[in-house]
Parts: structure tokens; sequence; C-alpha cells
């Protein structure tokens, strides 16, 4: 998620645990050695390996992928449901409206049909997709940027707590880093809380001209899918079928 905020931001980042003025030492991709990697620290290094022996900068590290494109699917995992109905959102991608330093455009999409090309309930050969099937993407419009009222408001008071955070805190975090006032704090739940509500109602809007009828408003609570109990995959109380992403 740190990354992902990264991703919709602008560098430089500020170093964790350090002022927004402080200098900090500057480390090199050993496989990028033109590249300075803005995530690393002597305690704290953002980098990753692909064999425990080489090294590559975090993507954001690379100055033309600010304020990218990130494509979310904010269920957090299969959802295949008869009446097309969806799970609650996740409360993390309302960090990524609210923590880059600048508003993100954002488009609401419905996809359609997955369901029929790979269903969970497949049987052999469950690997390969199902041919012959139909599928569709319906898009919203921009709801984001500083044209929204909503969502900016929301960014204000978010600013607003992080202030105060650093106040209390007596120090400053990393862009995507957040002390645990802001990750557990009253206040940041309900902001997020806020912001998730609003982009489901964005995808439901973006449903509902797809022609689908509305949806049960309890399905976007998370007290709803409480009653799934530890059940992670299969076949559901409400004859729906959820997995892995």
């Amino acid at each position: 998620m740190t990354e992902a905020v990264r991703l919709m931001s602008r560098q430089p980042f500020i170093t964790p645990y350090s002022s927004p003025t402080s200098a900090s030492p500057v480390a090199y991709s050993l496989s990028s050695t033109d590249i300075a990697d803005p995530f690393s620290s002597p305690n704290h290094t953002y980098t990753y390996s692909t064999n425990g022996i080489d090294t590559f900068p975090a993507p954001s590290a690379y100055k033309d992928r600010q304020y990218s494109w990130i494509h979310i699917f904010p269920e957090g995992r299969v959802h295949q449901h008869p009446l097309k109905t969806m799970r609650y959102f996740k409360w993390g991608i309302a960090r990524l409206i609210l923590e880059p330093d600048e508003c993100p455009d954002i488009v609401p999409m419905w996809i359609e049909g997955n369901d029929q090309i790979m269903h969970e309930s497949r049987q052999w050969p469950r690997f390969l997709p199902r041919v012959n099937k139909r599928c569709g993407i319906w898009f919203g419009d921009n709801i984001g940027g500083d044209g929204n009222a909503v969502f900016n408001e929301l960014r204000r008071k978010w600013r607003e707590l992080v202030e105060e955070d650093q106040k209390k805190e007596g120090r400053s975090f990393a862009m995507g880093v957040l002390s645990d006032g802001l990750k557990y704090g009253n206040e940041a739940v309900e902001l997020r809380e806020e912001c998730t509500r609003q982009i489901r109602e964005a995808v439901l809007t973006v449903r509902r001209r797809r022609g689908l009828p509305d949806e049960d408003p309890k399905a976007g609570l998370v007290d709803t899918w409480r009653e799934e109990g530890g059940k992670r995959s299969g076949k559901m109380k409400d004859e729906s079928w959820v997995g892995e992403i």
C-alpha cells in the first residue's frame, strides 16, 4: 500500500521518521546504479529482489512513474453471485485517495462475465478458461481530481489529522507510512469508511447504468459478511462463490 500511495504521488519522499528538511544517505540499486533509490535509509530500504541476490529500486523510484494509473479490485477477493451483487469494499482503497499529494482521477468500472470464463465451481481442466463466453466492461465518469468536492473535503480532514498526529508524535512519517494513530484512531477510521462508501456508490452507479437492479443495501456492510465466518473460499450460504485473487 505504501508503494501504491507513492506511485500516485510526486518525488521526493521524506525518509521515515525524519523531518522534511533533514538530509539522509542516498543509496543506489546494485543493478541500476544510475538511479538513486529514494526509499533507502540506514534502517529502512524500499528495494526488491528477484532471487535474494540482485536488487532493484522500488517502482516509484522512477520519475516517469509518478502519478501512475493503478487498477484495483476493491472487494479484495473473487466474489461470484448469481444476482451480480458486490461484497463490501476494503478500506485500503481510501488510502489511495486520502494520502497522495494530489487527489487522483478516479474512474469507476463494472466488469461482468469473468464468472462465465473462470467460475469458482469449474471442474477439470480447472486451469483452462472456458471459451465462447461473453464478458464486458462498463466505465463511469471521472469522479476524482480537484473538481470533486466530496473527496477534497475528506482529504482536507485527513490532512488536518496528519498535522495533529505529527505534532503529537513530534516527527514526520514518510509518504505512505502511517503512525498507529492514523491507522487505528476513530477519526481516521471514520474518514476511510466514508471515502470507501463513496467509491462503492460510484461503482453501483455504473452497475445501475448497465441495467442491473439495485442491490440490498446490507451487501455493502462489513457486518453482513462476518456471517460467513472463517470460510475463505467455496460456496457460501447466499449462493455466491468466493475465492482468493
